[in-house]
């Protein structure tokens, strides 16, 4: 990344105007930066204003910087000033450069001129109106350079952030960035379909190869045994977030991938399945049963109660559902799995689905749905998960399974699809010919 944002052009100027960082935290962004700001403070007699969304960040990145040129005899004696006063935070050296801290305001840049380099740390907080303070001051520099660095974008917070890693994802689809680099490390796969649309597969955030390839200081700075503890504390949305450096959905558009037009064509009324299973799903709103069966040569899914919380679950499993047998698949590998022993201790049979069979279950579904073989009530939980879910591979043979986006609960999807993975399977009738001898 240091590479990238020292590259110059043949006439020597700055072969991007315009830098982007995309990275979790702990991994390394804040050295890159403390690089690129001494070699500029030192080697240029840049003038530096780095914003920060965070006072603490703003102070965090000066103590660096001081320390860094404090360990060295002979950069220790070109310091002439630090300030640490809240409202004049900087450091100056004798050869004129200067470095400026500050928190990001819709006037924090006003007031300064002939700025070289802005620095936008913690970039995802970022929005307009304050840049519209700061990068003008750009303007009067004959050589300037923009760095801006975060983490995942977070949604309603982050859509000025999410343009920066648009206009990387266009310049990856052949359209013409300009004077413009940008660099992220993340597990998730993304990119722009045909009609400009953002298409995200999300990763299996306990494939620990995803956490190596999204953390570049993985085995150094950071511990296996810390992500692990991150995962149990913040659930897998929060940790592939916080530490995969996954994105909150596109602001404006749905993170969905399933025909949402074609499932809103295929409800029934009155439906009278056959074969019927019945699934449970938790996560972190609450907790879902629903059915599925067959309506001749159709497949058949409902919710039968949904209601938040998990600590109705057991007595409700004890009533039945439509006063059939009380008989529930669970994946024990999902958070309904810690339903198994109380729901057995109950006296109540389940069945536990295993993570292939759950992953063929749910490209059944999809091939149904774009078969126009499914049939559906029309209720609200799953239309929600319908619209909103997104994918993840399992497994390296091509199946994958649904991947929770971060702001729909798709629980009833998930539990559908349990059910539909102990739906007998339609087979063609077997054909004996005998002849007579």
């Amino acid at each position: 990344m240091v590479e990238l944002m020292m590259a110059e052009d043949e006439s020597g100027r700055w072969a991007a105007r315009t830098t982007g960082r995309g990275e979790s935290r702990q991994n390394g962004k804040g050295d890159e930066l403390e690089v690129m700001e001494a070699w500029g403070l030192v080697q240029r007699g840049e003038w530096v204003l780095h914003t920060a969304h965070e006072l603490a960040t703003a102070k965090s990145a000066q103590r660096r910087l001081v320390d860094f040129l404090e360990l060295h005899k002979d950069l220790r004696r070109l310091i002439r000033q630090v300030r640490y006063a809240n409202s004049d935070r900087s450091i100056e050296l004798i050869n004129g450069s200067i470095i400026v801290y500050r928190t990001r305001t819709t006037g924090g840049g006003r007031g300064l001129d002939d700025i070289s380099r802005l620095v936008v740390d913690e970039a995802q907080w970022a929005q307009e109106e304050q840049l519209a303070s700061s990068l003008p001051i750009l303007a009067a520099n004959p050589n300037p350079q923009t760095n801006f660095v975060g983490s995942a974008g977070i949604e309603g917070r982050s859509d000025w952030w999410w343009s920066m890693r648009l206009r990387a994802l266009r310049a990856i689809a052949g359209e013409d960035a300009g004077a413009f680099g940008y660099m992220e490390h993340t597990a998730e796969r993304v990119e722009l379909s045909q009609d400009g649309k953002v298409v995200s597969e999300l990763p299996d955030v306990n494939d620990r190869a995803e956490w190596y390839g999204a953390n570049p200081a993985l085995g150094v700075r950071i511990e296996e045994a810390f992500l692990d503890e991150q995962l149990q504390n913040l659930g897998e949305r929060l940790f592939a977030r916080e530490h995969l450096n996954v994105w909150d959905p596109y602001p404006n558009q749905s993170g969905g991938f399933l025909p949402v037009e074609e499932w809103g064509e295929l409800t029934v009324d009155d439906p009278k399945p056959a074969g019927v299973c019945w699934g449970l799903a938790v996560s972190e709103h609450g907790a879902v049963f629903a059915s599925a069966g067959r309506l001749g040569k159709d497949l058949y899914v409902d919710v039968v109660a949904a209601e938040e919380g998990t600590d109705w679950v057991v007595e409700r499993a004890q009533q039945g559902f439509r006063g059939k047998p009380r008989h529930i698949r669970v994946h024990p590998g999902a958070p309904e799995g810690s339903f198994i022993r109380p729901l057995r201790d109950a006296g109540i049979e389940v069945d536990e689905v295993a993570s292939r069979a759950y992953a063929q279950a749910c490209g059944e579904f999809l091939d149904a749905l774009k078969n126009g073989t499914i049939r559906h009530l029309g209720q609200a939980e799953l239309d929600r998960a319908v619209r909103a879910v997104q994918r993840r591979d399992h497994g390296s043979d091509g199946l994958w399974v649904w991947a929770e986006p971060p702001d729909v609960d798709v629980a009833a999807l998930r539990a559908a699809t349990i059910a539909l993975s102990g739906v007998e399977k339609r087979r063609p009738p077997t054909i004996h010919v005998y002849e007579e001898s």
